[in-house]
């Protein structure tokens, strides 16, 4: 079959340069011969119309150009229709591509799409809003919060609001319900993830994959403050394993396990984010997973 694609470009995230970019697209397809179009995204999120567009004229593969905000939009608004995803990745974090192996390199990015095999990842639903990524309720919201507010975007500026909120956060209350167990913790904050990571090669969940039909859940409990650093540290680089979640919830500082459902309340409300996005909060949050959600092209 031939292929036939569209880049849709978000013109104002992250910190590439957009026309560079284009320029990148454009000589790099037209070499291989495929016809293609570039097509801004839509502000409001509404594709509607690339439904319509993929339709009628056949289109096989829509790449997107922008973060994990813009991979959440997209993917959302195209649930159920038969087309490859793409991905370059130019993003504040860009999870959700690294997570799946796609280069940081723009270039390298586009010459994958034609290298590459389109896979299935799963996505999830926290109380019927669309995650394909990660979402986190507590201290890491607070952050997305804070970031959204900006007025640059990058590593650096998410580095610096990240240790703003550190030195003043607090615990929230949460009552957990998994796999017919219940249990009340005081955390920082609690990661549900389909991806291994927050972006920015920072993984968070390191057993967490985009297709193994589970969420994996992180729960940052109340610690003194001087150990918060180093539990997380020890989380990222995945030396804290689940042993006995009875016991862990009494004795451990982070909690690490995967389920295909979970709901938490949020007794305190807590901010929430999804897929980096600041989003309005909830007294409780009903998660479950979707599995095979989309097919988006990544390394063989």
């Amino acid at each position: 079959m031939s292929r036939k694609m569209v880049y849709l470009i978000n013109p104002i995230s992250g910190t590439a340069k957009k026309d560079e970019i284009k320029q990148q697209i454009q000589q790099i397809t037209t070499a291989k011969s495929i016809p293609f179009e570039i097509v801004p995204t839509n502000a409001t999120g509404n594709y509607d119309f690339l439904k319509e567009k993929i339709e009628a004229e056949c289109i096989t593969d829509l790449v997107m150009v922008g973060g994990d905000g813009t991979v959440n939009q997209i993917a959302n608004a195209l649930q159920g229709v038969n087309i490859n995803f793409g991905i370059i990745p130019v993003g504040s974090g860009n999870g959700l591509a690294y997570a799946a192996g796609i280069p940081k390199k723009a270039t390298d990015a586009i010459e994958l799409l034609f290298t590459g095999t389109a896979k299935y990842v799963d996505a999830f639903l926290i109380n019927n809003e669309f995650s394909c990524m990660l979402s986190g309720i507590g201290f890491d919201a607070q952050v997305a919060h804070d970031f959204a507010n900006q007025d640059s975007r990058g590593l650096l500026t998410y580095t610096k609001q990240s240790l703003q909120n550190f030195f003043k956060a607090q615990p929230y209350q949460f009552e957990v319900s998994v796999d017919g167990f219940t249990f009340f913790t005081e955390a920082f904050f609690i990661s549900i993830a389909n991806s291994n990571q927050f972006g920015n090669n920072v993984t968070i969940a390191p057993h967490a994959s985009l297709n193994d039909g589970l969420l994996d859940i992180v729960i940052v409990q109340k610690m003194n403050k001087a150990k918060l650093p180093f539990a997380i540290l020890k989380q990222i680089r995945g030396n804290n394993k689940l042993e006995a979640l009875l016991e862990d919830v009494s004795s451990k500082n982070i909690l690490y396990f995967q389920t295909d459902r979970i709901k938490i309340n949020n007794l305190k409300l807590a901010p929430l984010h999804i897929d980096g996005e600041p989003k309005t909060t909830s007294p409780s949050f009903n998660i479950s997973i979707i599995k095979k959600c989309f097919k988006l092209i990544q390394p063989n």
